[in-house]
């Protein structure tokens, strides 16, 4: 079972900037095409940062303004966070606006992975690099969500494939998958507890599935079984050590 990669969503025409291209081309790029942010790319096309609309208002709100009293100054803070806005505050640069070291993704990674990555981030756009580390394309939350588009009778084909007859050795028919609006339900009776676990937990997996509904039975309890017993029943032995 393979998860689509962020290659197959990803978008191939990527607007971005290099470490010299002027401060209000930037603002220009990101309005004209409408996006939040943009990759800065070397001259190897190697992602070094990037800059979102973000990083502009930064620098915007850190200019002077030449009608407001003049404040005491006080003694700057030496944390990486306020170095980063004071360095920004004179920006006329991509490279001296960019917010680095960049997060990025390989086209190879899967699309539940990118999507962790901008999660766990917060973030709504990712590079994607190749193989040699080279700007290839751009992800963004909206392509990542074109995985739950996925028709239910392709889900249903992967479910019967690739978890009941590759993983599990099992007839097409034997059990049966039902898949409503990206829920499946399995539905039908296992040898084994443990095979039943397996079929669940694959199935979550696949691209495309919002929920399982689990509805099936098994004829042995194989969770207790004797180590030394479970060698002799080996199917599903493989999957359950890696869940």
């Amino acid at each position: 079972m393979k998860h689509n990669k962020v290659g197959s969503v990803m978008t191939t025409d990527v607007v971005r900037a290099t470490y010299g291209t002027p401060f209000k081309e930037v603002a220009r790029l990101l309005g004209e095409h409408r996006i939040s942010g943009l990759p800065v790319v070397d001259e190897d096309e190697k992602v070094i940062g990037v800059v979102s609309e973000t990083d502009l208002m930064v620098r915007q709100a850190q200019t002077p303004d030449p009608y407001e009293p003049k404040k005491r100054h006080w003694p700057a803070s030496v944390t990486r966070a306020s170095r980063q806005r004071a360095a920004k505050a004179g920006a006329r640069t991509a490279g001296q606006l960019m917010t680095e070291p960049p997060l990025t993704v390989h086209a190879d990674n899967t699309i539940v992975e990118a999507a962790r990555t901008m999660a766990q981030h917060h973030i709504e756009r990712l590079p994607v690099l190749d193989e040699e580390h080279r700007l290839v394309g751009i992800v963004t939350r909206r392509d990542l969500l074109q995985v739950f588009l996925r028709p239910d009778a392709d889900i249903r084909t992967e479910v019967v494939e690739e978890v009941l007859v590759r993983a599990l050795w099992l007839p097409p028919r034997s059990i049966d998958v039902q898949v409503v609006e990206g829920v499946v339900t399995l539905s039908g009776q296992m040898e084994r507890k443990s095979e039943t676990e397996i079929a669940v937990s694959m199935t979550r997996q696949i691209d495309g599935v919002v929920a399982v509904v689990d509805k099936l039975t098994y004829r042995l309890d194989d969770a207790r079984i004797q180590p030394q017993e479970q060698a002799l029943h080996g199917v599903a032995d493989d999957w359950l050590r890696k869940l």
